[in-house]
């Protein structure tokens, strides 16, 4: 159970259930402003934090800038706003930026994984599906993932731009159930408290309203970093509407996250719901439903007794689907059971019609998911 200071007026959370925590750092904490190099001593606090919540039970993904502020060092580049420039010095600020996490995280055998994605992998629902998927495998596998925007590839037109709303679409795609954004101060003021001494200090945060959102300012832009505290709330705005609650706290300091959890600062955000019941919330709520499988009663009893549907309980497939798309499941009297998103297209779930599991690799030349529509990816009626 996370301590959360009784000062703090906050509701303890329960957080034995959780199962995924997001650490996202800037680059603006990761980078020496000085020297232009990674704070080393910092980031050796930050494994250590990595390695204190997996020894909790939770599986952890880091979300890391940094790529283009340690490209521009190495090829002694100013800092400027040009797109060519910043794709450049990107590329080989990654390398630098991944040896850095590798090197520090495998002194305490942890393995992790470079994931670069772009706007289009978190928007676009295929790309989405196998971003998502690669993440959970590699969780599964016990690799941390270290996911940065792809800097080297993304434009100024369509980009995050920040790591804090990356950090956020990556919670919701992954069904994190908190997302630690590390700042340079404790949390939401009522006002700047660099300019304003009167600001005070919000420890917890029930709705985002427009107010809230005024309390952020403006955005700000420093040599190694963009967005300051308004990309944060947008952030949290994403994070709490897909179930995932969201802390922003002082990063400056090592070991950042288990002073939180020992007590320190930090601002509260509190989820809509759990990350599973935000999931099926939206999936129930789907107009764009485009396919049928109609399945037999055997299946009808499973799924409504909480199970997959499998594909050996399908009779027929009516309609054009693709992999990732939302369908609807009906009995053989046409009554709608319920609906969800489908593993695989119309056109190999045809193929699949009454085989067992173990035969999807047989008959498609590939293996695939066991099921067609996981439980997790399907709202009963």
């Amino acid at each position: 159970m996370i301590k959360i200071p009784e000062n703090n007026q906050i509701i303890t959370h329960e957080s034995q259930h959780w199962k995924r925590i997001i650490i996202k750092i800037g680059s603006a904490l990761l980078i020496d402003k000085d020297r232009g190099n990674i704070r080393l001593d910092w980031l050796e606090s930050i494994a250590a934090d990595v390695e204190f919540l997996k020894q909790k039970g939770y599986q952890v993904i880091i979300v890391s800038s940094g790529s283009i502020g340690l490209g521009r060092k190495i090829l002694n580049l100013p800092m400027s706003k040009k797109l060519e420039e910043n794709q450049a010095a990107a590329a080989v600020g990654q390398i630098e930026l991944a040896t850095a996490y590798r090197t520090i995280l495998g002194k305490r055998q942890i393995t992790m994984a470079q994931i670069l994605l772009t706007y289009g992998d978190t928007e676009e629902r295929r790309r989405y599906l196998n971003a998502r998927n690669t993440i959970n495998r590699l969780l599964d596998l016990n690799v941390i993932p270290v996911i940065n925007e792809n800097d080297t590839v993304a434009t100024d037109e369509v980009r995050y731009g920040d790591n804090d709303r990356l950090a956020a679409r990556v919670a919701s795609m992954c069904e994190a159930d908190c997302l630690f954004l590390l700042s340079d101060i404790d949390g939401l003021y009522t006002a700047d408290p660099h300019r304003n001494n009167t600001a005070e200090f919000i420890n917890n945060i029930q709705e985002i309203t427009p107010e809230i959102e005024a309390m952020a300012g403006e955005p700000v832009s420093t040599g190694f970093g963009s967005g300051g505290m308004v990309t944060k709330i947008a952030a949290a705005k994403i994070a709490v509407a897909s179930g995932c609650h969201m802390v922003i706290t002082n990063g400056i300091k090592n070991n950042p996250i288990q002073k939180y959890f020992d007590g320190a600062k930090g601002t509260w955000f509190h989820a809509s719901g759990n990350p599973l019941a935000a999931k099926k919330k939206w999936i129930g709520a789907s107009l764009d439903v485009i396919g049928q499988l109609i399945i037999d009663d055997g299946a009808v009893k499973a799924l409504k007794s909480g199970k997959s549907l499998l594909p050996a309980g399908i009779i027929k497939i009516k309609g054009q689907f693709d992999r990732g798309d939302t369908i609807h499941i009906m009995d053989k009297n046409s009554m709608i059971i319920g609906q969800g998103i489908t593993a695989y297209s119309a056109q190999d779930a045809i193929l699949l019609i009454g085989h067992k599991s173990q035969e999807i690799e047989q008959i498609l030349g590939y293996s695939g998911r066991e099921e067609i529509i996981h439980r997790n990816d399907l709202v009963i009626k």
